[in-house]
């Protein structure tokens, strides 16, 4: 089984996401995710004056600095760089990192960030088609071994190199973040490598009524990307399940109250052998990676969930 911590790049400062980033190197963690967001999300209580770190330099930095820990974004939002970009971008990471780089992007939801920069932010139809075409245009530079030519509505390749080429094979690995049954899973299940399931997501209205963060919304999903596989013929095996877990370790029950009021019924909050059993459920059910969001998100956090939480599955 693998874990990785999502480590919060807002709201803190470059000593403190190097001591996570250390702590992990040195511990049982296999794998590093830092969120793509240009204004911290918490900027909706006034918090737009806090540090926000780019997302991309940070995981370039931090794969000069590890040498087992896989590295991606929590996840990156495809309204904010040209697929193109991105693409040479990801392949350039995957080099420096020698292959531990895996692609996680989403059709972005964060309207603010967007007014901020002067960025469009188009309707959830067309973000959703600009993601997918997106996704398109990704992979099939990831999987050329020539230049791409590629004429869609928002995107164009003209015979365009994408040199070097992943450093893993056959290509890194592309991860869909998002939930949305009707475009961003059928989405995957034409284009992507890994599903993301984000608690931080699951406050909507479909998710409340799976129960949050459960294995019953879990397993309903999957269902979804089944029906999207079997219509696109994708063989669904290829598709690996991932979950990220806003987490809070405490044994004070009102710490832990205040906590999942804040969050949502995303989190997993409570001591040790509760985090712990419902980790194991979700392994049950064929989840491949399990990703905590630890909150506060620092490397005494980090120290503590290795040693009283993945210690348990060694």
């Amino acid at each position: 089984m693998k874990f990785g911590v999502s480590v919060a790049s807002y709201s803190t400062t470059w000593d403190n996401i190097r001591a996570s980033i250390e702590t992990m190197e040195a511990g049982r963690w296999g794998s590093l995710w830092v969120p793509d967001h240009f204004i911290p999300p918490s900027a909706w209580k006034g918090a737009e004056d806090q540090p926000m770190h780019e997302a991309f330099t940070l995981i370039a930095a931090a794969a000069g600095m590890t040498d087992k820990l896989r590295l991606g974004h929590m996840v990156a939002g495809n309204t904010y760089r040209n697929p193109g970009l991105v693409a040479k971008m990801a392949t350039t990471i995957d080099q420096v990192s020698h292959g531990r780089f895996t692609l996680s992007i989403g059709a972005a939801w964060f309207k603010r960030e967007h007014e901020a920069y002067g960025w469009e932010y188009p309707s959830l139809k067309e973000r959703s088609d600009r993601f997918e075409e997106a996704c398109a245009l990704i992979r099939a530079l990831f999987t050329s071994d020539s230049p791409v030519d590629f004429h869609g509505q928002y995107y164009n390749l003209d015979s365009a190199p994408l040199s070097p080429g992943s450093f893993q094979k056959p290509h890194i690995p592309i991860m869909v973040g998002g939930m949305g049954e009707r475009r961003t899973l059928r989405t995957l299940a034409k284009y992507g490598d890994v599903w993301n399931l984000d608690g931080f997501s699951v406050g909507s209205e479909n998710a409340r009524s799976h129960g949050g963060m459960s294995l019953e919304l879990y397993r309903h999903k999957i269902d979804v990307i089944n029906r999207h596989c079997e219509d696109v013929g994708r063989d669904p095996g290829e598709i690996k399940y991932t979950v990220s877990m806003p987490t809070k370790l405490s044994n004070d029950e009102a710490e832990v109250a205040q906590f999942i009021e804040q969050v949502g019924p995303g989190t997993v909050a409570g001591n040790a052998e509760y985090i712990v059993d419902r980790v194991g459920e979700f392994i049950d059910a064929g989840v491949d990676e399990i990703m905590f969001s630890p909150r506060p998100s620092d490397s005494e956090a980090i120290q503590r969930l290795d040693e009283e939480v993945v210690a348990a599955f060694d």
